[in-house]
């Protein structure tokens, strides 16, 4: 078997995969010392890929997996031997001999011993999975990549004592007993999904129930199973569930869209929380509550990253990455997303305070240390290193900025056509912005420089007042100190919104040079240059 070197990724370098997959047909076999995975890929030839190869002449099919144990393979029913694929400790690459095909593939893993809890694991006696980013890998044979989209089906069988509980992602649609004290379920996800939003749990889980009615009308069951010592904890979490579906309707429009929701607060959980598609999977720390001894900071925390996951459910699920360079397209927007919920759940004015006070703490050291990068990465060995403030809270602050050019309703029919025009789809930060575009007919290409430019820029702002002609002048400077691999930097589009006050406090209307009339106290100006020089008119005393 050939081991690979970790190789640097760049952007530049995306391709299509050659390869689709429609249906993906998992079946686990839980046991306490291995898990065997049965994996049916129901797989074509991707239309937008290659130089258009006649059916002969196939690409090779490289599917990735790691710490895998192959016990068979087999192409369109017909079991493959050594000599019919290659091997290595990364990849097992066959030959497709038509467009259409399907993959039977059957490996042995260990969750048991998987202590870098990636992919399936197993921990104080319950299994669990972590696919994002390329976990999945550590399951079975795929394309673990987010822009091959699939419709999952997913059979759980293990010991029933031990594990009344199995659950995946989407609708249950069966289940059973089975010789020998073990029972089964199945799991229909109805939407296409990439591997990284796989999610599996298998254990004894104590649940609590609830639904919603969607404004459809339709019914949502939801559980949140916990281990039984925290089952006094999880009623917060219930009511902050509540709460962001019907937030999300009411401010989005966005409807969820399965017949139930589930979350899965472990106390062994490698991350804070993961928006797996129906299966949201939690650290304890981040759902339990409970008011005679959390405080309202705890409780804000929970209702934040329940809301959180769930609204990855459209901004990020049914609207996934192309790449993982592209990872603020779901994680920036969600996190502005649960910065809104917040303020309109709180105060929004400490809210706010709140969010610039950690920015200003702890991304501006980021961005001027050497580990500064852009919103949009151009590079990355290990994607796990790009999870990170730059990319979730200043990717916030970028969607933000957005939302003040193009004002509120702007920003609501800019996500509309959004979430309309990529249902379904692995798309890019440019898309984002493009449906922001021709939602409200304006220009952002020079915005993108704060997707692909590093670094915190300064705006310094000086002004002067002319008594006699009436008129104030703001001169705004902006910079951007150099970052690692970028030295010299473009204006940005920095929208500044501002008023004048006189001198008894009363705001000032406002007119430009050039305008007709005066407008509004407050407005939005779009700084794009390097300096620029704006002077209102009619100005009666010095502000």
């Amino acid at each position: 078997m050939r081991t690979e070197q970790p190789k640097m990724i760049y952007l530049k370098d995306y391709q299509a995969p050659d390869y689709l997959i429609d249906e993906t047909h998992l079946t686990f076999e839980l046991f306490d010392d291995h898990t065997l995975v049965h994996a049916q890929l129901v797989m074509r030839r991707n239309p937008a890929a290659g130089s258009g190869l006649s059916d002969a002449r196939m690409p090779p099919l490289v599917l990735d997996g790691q710490q895998l144990e192959l016990l068979s393979v087999a192409l369109d029913d017909r079991e493959l031997s050594a000599g019919d694929y290659q091997l290595s400790d990364s990849h097992l690459t066959l030959q497709p001999t038509a467009a259409s095909f399907v993959i039977d593939s059957s490996v042995r893993i260990h969750p048991e011993s998987n202590t870098a809890l990636e992919g399936l694991y197993k921990s104080s006696g319950m299994f669990c999975t972590q696919c994002e980013a390329e976990g999945f890998r550590k399951i079975t044979y795929y394309l673990d990549r987010p822009d091959v989209m699939s419709k999952f089906t997913t059979t759980l069988s293990a010991e029933q004592h031990s594990y009344p509980v199995l659950l995946s992602n989407g609708n249950p649609i069966a289940s059973g007993s089975e010789e020998g004290g073990r029972h089964w379920a199945t799991w229909e996800d109805p939407f296409m999904k990439p591997a990284y939003l796989f999610a599996l749990v298998a254990g004894d889980l104590w649940c609590v129930e609830d639904s919603f009615t969607t404004m459809s009308s339709r019914e949502v069951a939801l559980r949140i199973y916990v281990e039984p010592e925290n089952i006094d904890k999880c009623q917060h979490a219930m009511d902050s569930l509540k709460k962001s579906m019907t937030w999300d309707e009411e401010v989005y429009g966005r409807e969820y869209d399965l017949d139930i929701f589930m979350i899965v607060a472990v106390n062994d959980f490698n991350m804070g929380a993961m928006e797996n598609k129906g299966l949201n999977i939690f650290n304890s720390s981040c759902v339990l509550a409970r008011a005679e001894t959390a405080t309202d900071a705890a409780h804000q925390r929970v209702e934040a990253v329940v809301a959180h996951e769930y609204f990855h459910n459209w901004s990020g699920n049914r609207v996934t990455c192309r790449d993982w360079f592209q990872l603020s397209l779901k994680e920036g927007f969600t996190v502005f997303r649960d910065s809104q919920f917040s303020a309109d759940m709180n105060s929004a004015t400490v809210k706010r305070i709140e969010d610039v006070a950690y920015l200003r703490t702890h991304q501006f050291a980021e961005d001027a240390g050497p580990m500064a990068h852009p919103v949009r990465p151009e590079s990355f060995m290990e994607i796990s290193n790009f999870y990170t403030l730059t990319v979730y809270e200043k990717g916030s602050e970028v969607v933000r900025m957005i939302r003040t050019l193009v004002g509120d309703a702007g920003f609501r029919q800019g996500s509309d056509l959004y979430f309309e025009r990529h249902d379904g789809q692995a798309v890019t930060c440019d898309d984002f912005i493009k449906a922001m575009e021709d939602a409200n007919g304006v220009d952002l290409s020079q915005f993108k420089r704060w997707y692909s430019q590093g670094g915190t820029p300064r705006l310094v702002v000086s002004e002067a007042y002319d008594a006699a002609a009436k008129t104030y002048s703001l001169t705004f400077r902006q910079s951007c100190p150099a970052t690692p691999g970028q030295r010299d930097k473009q204006p940005f589009v920095i929208p500044v919104e501002l008023g004048l006050l006189g001198a008894q406090g009363q705001a000032l209307p406002l007119r430009l040079v050039g305008e007709a009339a005066a407008g509004a106290t407050s407005r939005v100006i779009s700084i794009t240059e390097t300096e620029q020089l704006v002077t209102f008119v009619d100005v009666a005393e010095q502000p």
